[in-house]
């Protein structure tokens, strides 16, 4: 299943030199004029950068940064990832992550109420294995990484409303094979499907959609005549439940019972959607990551656990 768009695109790469060249440029480019020309200039006299972070920006309800936006710097690439090396604690101190795992994941399982995602989350099983094992009738210990990766695509994708050429996109299935993969997802998760169905019912009748919490997003796009409007309102329907009681909701809740909870010198830096970057003493590094950890997991009975990696370092490329 994975020929097609793959092949294409190596064909591509091997059809003349500077198609992997240009590639190359355009992504040093980006990070030298957004990250390494600029971010130098916007230091204060004590030599720390500050964000700006609104609150009624993002639909969903996530703090948002700006000036500069410190939740897009690069972590997928290893050069983009060098980028974070530059952000260093002070002398004896250290930066703390906590982040979320699996949280949208976990709070479509909760808000679906299928059963199949909430018992493998409560078992501490990997989801997107156990979700290759269903699909392509495998032992759990035989998922391929290929296997693993499809269904993590269409995991995620399918909250979001891929459609069949963008999982076709995303993981190299022709057209066929990727419509035939939906088709099966659904068979295994008709819980989630349903759903899905049910809460963009609910937004054509009400035009709102709201989260776990009761925050709501006005969405009258929905019942538009235009098929590209209206697909986009259906998107973002179903798109808001999950991500705003995830990014909005529950990681709001974390940070505000945090921070009375932290070591004395340790603060909260930055929310970047589900993750969280404290500084403390470095003697208290560890005491900042179990706070963070132990509240993150216990601020909400979502009837899903909820799970928080912790990580501890001299500069944000270490976390």
């Amino acid at each position: 299943g994975f020929s097609t768009a793959a092949n294409e695109l190596e064909k591509l790469r091997e059809a003349h030199p500077i198609v992997p060249l240009i590639g190359e440029y355009r992504e040093l480019t980006k990070l030298q004029s957004t990250y390494v020309e600029t971010l130098p200039t916007m230091v204060d006299a004590k030599g720390r950068l500050h964000t700006r972070f609104s609150q009624t920006i993002a639909q969903t309800g996530r703090l948002n940064s700006t000036d500069p936006n410190l939740q897009n710097i690069p972590v997928r690439t290893e050069i983009g990832r060098e980028i974070r090396k530059a952000f260093v604690a002070p002398k004896g101190r250290v930066l703390v992550s906590a982040d979320y795992s699996q949280i949208e994941l976990r709070v479509a399982a909760a808000l679906s109420k299928d059963k199949g995602m909430i018992e493998t989350f409560k078992q501490g099983i990997d989801l997107h294995q156990q979700t290759a094992a269903e699909m392509f009738g495998v032992p759990l210990d035989q998922v391929t990484k290929e296997q693993r990766y499809s269904a993590k695509a269409i995991n995620f994708g399918v909250m979001y409303g891929m459609s069949t050429h963008g999982l076709s996109v995303a993981t190299g299935m022709n057209y066929d094979e990727a419509s035939h993969f939906i088709e099966r997802y659904f068979e295994i998760r008709k819980t989630l499907k349903d759903y899905i169905e049910k809460t963009k019912e609910f937004a054509r009748k009400h035009e709102y959609t709201e989260t776990l919490l009761g925050r709501r997003r006005p969405c009258p796009e929905i019942n538009s005549n235009n098929y590209v409007i209206r697909n986009a309102a259906e998107r973002m329907a179903v798109n808001v439940p999950i991500q705003g009681t995830a990014t909005g909701d529950i990681m709001k809740m974390a940070m505000i019972a945090i921070k009375p909870k932290l070591p004395d010198g340790s603060e909260l830096l930055l929310q970047i959607h589900d993750e969280l970057i404290a500084e403390a003493d470095a003697s208290q590094g560890e005491a900042t990551a179990k706070v963070m950890k132990d509240t993150m997991e216990a601020i909400y009975n979502l009837g899903v656990p909820l799970v928080a990696d912790t990580a501890i370092g001299t500069n944000w490329g270490d976390l």
